[in-house]
């Protein structure tokens, strides 16, 4: 069996895997004949990529989210899919919860305010004065692993939640105009593409604050910017529509908090994530059946 993968990946299970050749760039220059895994690491995997290796039996994903694999594409030539769902859940949730935290009580505001030299007795500073979260309404969009781990966090602080899916709760365009808080925990599909809109957007609350944990392209990222700009909302940004690019303009502004995708990253997390491409790649290479297939 011979394994390529994009990156090296953190703990132990790594060690597990015989003789992982990483790639130099992806994707490769050329053709790389007899290959029958790849581990894909946010790596774009469509029709193009898979004809440079036309061996290929398993694509391993590290992450639950595999909107850059083309699954179809990838079916057509008989090649499975995995990914790494269950052991992030926590880790998601807490980075949201803290996302919610730093964006209403303006933590990174402040921070900035005494490392520049502005804390001068003035405790009351009407720009650092934050809102509650008891008693407010937390909305969900998306109510599965990670959805309810956020919930249950949410309620230890007080917060009223509330969802929204296609099978249950209330409805989108009410739940986006009575939260003070809406967290997105969506997968990125045809479906869910721009489906927070600039119409949807523009039924935030004014004052309300959007947490985007799951996948910037979820969001009309132009609209969100010019919403943002005006200081009609607030925002917690972990993913955007063009990762890595960041639109310039949220830069300066005090009522955004940006994290460059590390709603995962924790030693444990990302070990976690190890362990369970591991054991996909193990199985396929006993003849088992694949734990996580998508």
């Amino acid at each position: 069996m011979r394994i390529v993968a994009t990156t090296k990946l953190p703990g132990p299970a790594w060690d597990e895997l015989p003789g992982v050749e990483l790639l130099e760039a992806w994707p490769p220059s050329e053709p790389l004949p007899g290959v029958d895994v790849l581990v894909a690491v946010v790596s774009r995997v469509g029709a193009a990529e898979l004809e440079l290796l036309p061996d290929l039996r398993l694509v391993a994903n590290y992450g639950v989210g595999y909107d850059v694999v083309d699954v179809e594409a990838c079916r057509a030539r008989g090649v499975a899919v995995t990914n790494t769902p269950g052991v992030l859940d926590a880790a998601v949730a807490d980075l949201t919860l803290a996302l919610i935290l730093t964006t209403r009580r303006h933590v990174a505001t402040a921070d900035r305010w005494i490392r520049e030299g502005g804390w001068q007795n003035n405790w009351a500073r009407p720009k650092l004065l934050g809102r509650d979260l008891a008693g407010a309404r937390l909305g969900l969009v998306g109510f599965g692993r990670i959805g309810r781990e956020v919930a249950r966090r949410a309620e230890v602080f007080g917060m009223d939640v509330a969802f929204h899916t296609r099978g249950g709760g209330i409805g989108l365009d009410e739940l986006l105009a009575s939260s003070d808080v809406v967290s997105l925990h969506v997968p990125l599909t045809e479906e869910t593409h721009g489906l927070i809109s600039r119409e949807r957007l523009g039924l935030m609350q004014d004052g309300a604050t959007l947490i985007n944990t799951a996948r910037g392209a979820v969001v009309d990222e132009e609209a969100l910017v010019d919403e943002l700009v005006s200081g009609r909302i607030s925002a917690g940004l972990d993913v955007f529509a063009e990762e890595p690019a960041v639109p310039e303009q949220l830069f300066g502004l005090p009522n955004v908090v940006l994290t460059p995708h590390i709603a995962s990253a924790t030693s444990e997390t990302r070990a976690a994530m190890t362990r369970v491409l591991v054991d996909n790649v193990l199985a396929y290479s006993r003849g088992d059946s694949l734990p996580n297939q998508v």
